[in-house]
């Protein structure tokens, strides 16, 4: 029998990259087979895995040990520390590759687009959370604590992440892969109340009910969401024709909150909703935010005609992510323009890159899977062509499974002796270092 070898090129070493990986290992057949090389720009994989899920949430990470495990299939090459658009051209991956699969995922804050936005201690969730889970490019980013007040702005599960780490009692992050330079600030902080602010109401958060019920779990910190708001949204839900599982499971895990015995302690996180940001005020730095009252009518969001301000000295938004733009294809709505995962000749996209930044790590899985099916049935015949090794320039430092088996063991041993999981490599150098000793 003749066996179509094809060549996979998939740039981003995430969740989506590994499960597109998977997908084609699935898919080979007596007269069909992949070798699949995977591309990222980082000395690290595993994308959001390792520089998004907060560190508190260790279950969320063990999908960790399904990438190891694709990783270890005989068709699949890592080449991390190399970057699309530097080190190597999409042109010259679609030359040397049957398929390319662009799954770099969505890693820029969406702007407010408000006064004072730009003041000092306006951060975006797209770099407080990779500064806390020890990105290498983030680690330099100025957190300012010393407010007793945080306000983040969003509602959405990211909004909670960043909340809950600033109002968590840092010794509970002890036992966690928290960065260690972000631990050390977090013992120094002066905040004490953090306030979630999401512009329309309780109906119609993004939070999930399971990151909901766990903040009444937080040993020293008292959680707040104003009983009225929710009563109104239950009623707002009563009016509704239809009810979709997950509002009512929301709506239930807030009232819960709401309801939920206060401990008296010192350490606040609350939620407040129909709140939008009009205004960051202060001098050279941030020291108040302005909004705008918000109520309900007919199911839409409108104005009250009523402003209040809140006193704070560190504001973090939380409105979602775009793609950071490459050359070599178009962008638009803040994602790489494509139908149903095809963008152009034999190039496809999957994940955040693909749809934006919705769902969960899980929801990568039938995305990935769709987009192998199309791709299966686009195939042409397989080319002849060396792959990512004729691309690169001599002496250039690559990170293969291998040497990220070295980094990976380095870290899990150091998180052994200090009761953690791992302790994070932060440095660039360092985790090359590591990974090429």
């Amino acid at each position: 029998m003749n066996v179509k070898n094809y060549k996979v090129a998939i740039v981003g070493a995430g969740p989506a990259g590994y499960f597109t990986a998977q997908a084609f290992q699935k898919a080979q057949r007596n007269d069909l087979s992949f070798v699949i090389d995977m591309i990222e720009r980082l000395p690290t994989p595993w994308g959001l895995v390792r520089s998004g899920v907060a560190p508190d949430h260790p279950k969320i990470k063990t999908v960790s040990k399904v990438f190891e495990k694709i990783a270890k299939e005989p068709n699949f090459r890592l080449f991390a520390n190399v970057e699309l658009g530097k080190d190597v051209s999409l042109k010259d991956l679609r030359d040397q590759y049957d398929v390319v699969v662009l799954a770099t995922g969505a890693s820029r804050g969406r702007k407010l687009g408000i006064p004072g936005e730009k003041l000092k201690n306006s951060l975006s969730a797209a770099e407080f959370v990779p500064w806390y889970n020890a990105h290498p490019d983030f680690v330099d980013v100025e957190v300012d604590l010393s407010s007793d007040t945080a306000l983040v702005i969003g509602a959405g599960n990211v909004a909670m992440d960043v909340a809950r780490i600033l109002a968590i009692d840092p010794a509970e992050l002890d036992p966690t892969d928290v960065a260690e330079h972000a631990l050390a600030k977090l013992k120094q902080s002066n905040i004490r109340t953090v306030i979630i602010c999401g512009r329309r109401g309780p109906e119609h958060a993004a939070f999930t009910a399971p990151e909901l019920r766990e903040l009444p779990k937080l040993e020293n910190t008292d959680v707040y969401i104003d009983s009225k708001q929710i009563e109104e949204a239950i009623q707002h839900i009563e009016e509704m024709d239809e009810v979709e599982k997950d509002l009512r499971n929301n709506i239930e895990a807030m009232k819960a909150i709401a309801e939920h015995e206060k401990k008296g302690v010192t350490r606040k996180l609350e939620i407040k909703f129909l709140s939008t940001p009009i205004e960051i005020k202060g001098n050279g730095k941030v020291e108040e935010v302005v909004f705008q009252k918000n109520k309900v009518e007919n199911g839409k969001v409108v104005s009250a005609n009523d402003t209040f301000s809140i006193k704070t000295g560190l504001v973090v938004t939380a409105i979602g992510y775009e793609s950071v733009e490459y050359s070599g294809v178009t962008f638009e709505s803040g994602r790489v323009r494509n139908i149903a995962g095809y963008v152009e000749h034999n190039v496809y996209t999957v994940g955040w890159a693909k749809r934006g930044p919705t769902g969960v790590i899980g929801t990568n899985k039938s995305d990935s899977t769709d987009a192998v099916d199309l791709i299966i049935e686009n195939l042409k015949e397989p080319k002849t062509s060396e792959g990512i090794t004729a691309l690169l320039k001599s002496g250039h430092k690559v990170i293969d499974q291998t040497s990220w088996e070295k980094i990976n063991a380095s870290e899990v041993i150091s998180g052994e002796l200090a009761g953690k999981p791992r302790v994070k490599v932060a440095d660039w150098s360092q985790l090359i270092r590591l990974g090429l000793s």
